[in-house]
């Protein structure tokens, strides 16, 4: 490979909650290459832990909407511009623009790294200008990068399918716990959600249903709907029974999902990216040795077909929701099986399986 290689990756979050990017810019320092990490920093923002890799965050005035994202491009637009490097990787579709430029220009390799297929989340296709509008934009800059990767085969060929480029999967799983033996939670009777709360992730659904079952819910995260749920909560005089946690390090995470019986992984289909999705906490959930009640999407029937770790259920219903965890709840032999089964997934779904295929990838790029 020569000389050591210099790759900068953008993001628009903070640094500090985003375990994909930990993990992907670790891997790839410890290739070889030299990493830096740049994203945003928030009035909020906490201070950022040492990593392996150089971290910068570039401060905005605007915080959210288009205003935001016009500001930051900007501003990464021209500290990308007194850098050196020979690769560049954008996060998404909302650094593609100012990446793609200044990688041009730099004669550095483009690296795609799509999370989601931003095109078709709620919050896009719900304003059909603004959709549009991505559109554009990732018809325009994505069949123009060296290397693409993203979270689930089938986004990957979603993308083969749009552009005839081809997508690897890395897939968003964690590193694995060495000699971690799962406790028997059964009796705690505690289900836990975990991750944004944000529309389409069936969290009024899944309030409304613990007025039919015999646990308690803790809600590990904050997002658009933190106050909405807090209500509801309150008017379904469901207080004693569900917990909101707010935002949760990764660290105490683990200890949480440790206690709890039951994990929540049900999300309404609201457009493709959510259809076509394979999130994380999917995996958490499996590496916490944790049955869950999973989407009837086809990457989660796929893989819950191959290792039989938790009930599918076919719609967002308070109904089937309130069957499915009363399902695990209520029957000890079904929660040992599933919770077994995740400690022998956990195995093949983590990140020192992904990272080889990463690193192959770069190297490759680079040969």
């Amino acid at each position: 490979m020569g000389s050591v290689k210099k790759i900068i990756f953008c993001v628009t979050n903070d640094l500090v909650h985003d375990q994909r990017m930990k993990r992907i810019c670790t891997s790839i320092q410890k290739a070889g290459f030299e990493v830096t990490l740049v994203g945003r920093l928030l009035p909020n923002s906490k201070a950022l832990l040492h990593e392996p890799y150089k971290q910068k965050r570039l401060s905005c005035f605007f915080t959210k909407g288009k205003l935001f994202y016009i500001e930051f491009n900007i501003r990464l637009l021209f500290w990308l511009l007194f850098q050196r490097m020979d690769g560049i990787c954008a996060i998404d579709l909302d650094t593609i623009a100012p990446c793609y430029l200044v990688g041009k220009l730099k004669r550095g390799k483009l690296i795609y790294d799509a999370h989601e297929l931003f095109t078709d989340v709620p919050e896009v296709i719900n304003r059909p200008a603004v959709q549009k509008m991505w559109q554009k934009i990732e018809k325009t800059f994505v069949p123009g990068y060296d290397l693409c990767y993203t979270v689930s085969h089938s986004i990957a060929n979603e993308f083969k399918k749009r552009y005839g480029k081809d997508f690897l999967t890395i897939r968003n799983v964690p590193t694995p716990m060495l000699q971690f033996i799962p406790a028997n939670n059964f009796n705690s009777r505690l289900v836990l959600y975990q991750g944004a709360l944000n529309d389409g992730r069936g969290l009024e659904a899944l309030i409304s249903a613990m007025q039919d079952i015999n646990a308690e819910l803790w809600i590990a995260g904050e997002g658009d709907l933190s106050r909405i749920l807090r209500k509801q909560v309150l008017e379904e005089k469901l207080e004693s029974k569900i917990k909101f946690l707010g935002f949760v390090a990764p660290e105490e995470l683990k200890k949480i999902s440790a206690k709890a019986t039951v994990g929540f992984n049900v999300a309404e289909n609201k457009g493709l990216s959510y259809y076509l999705s394979l999130n994380n906490k999917f995996f958490d959930y499996i590496h916490a040795a944790l049955p869950q009640v999973i989407n009837n999407f086809p990457e989660f029937v796929a893989l819950n077909k191959e290792y039989k770790v938790g009930i599918i259920v076919n719609d967002c219903s308070k109904t089937e929701i309130a069957a499915a965890i009363n399902d695990v709840l209520n029957n000890f032999d079904r929660y040992s099986e599933f919770s077994a089964n995740c400690m022998s997934a956990s195995k093949e779904l983590n990140w020192d399986i992904e990272e080889v295929k990463l690193i192959s990838a770069y190297y490759e790029l680079y040969r």
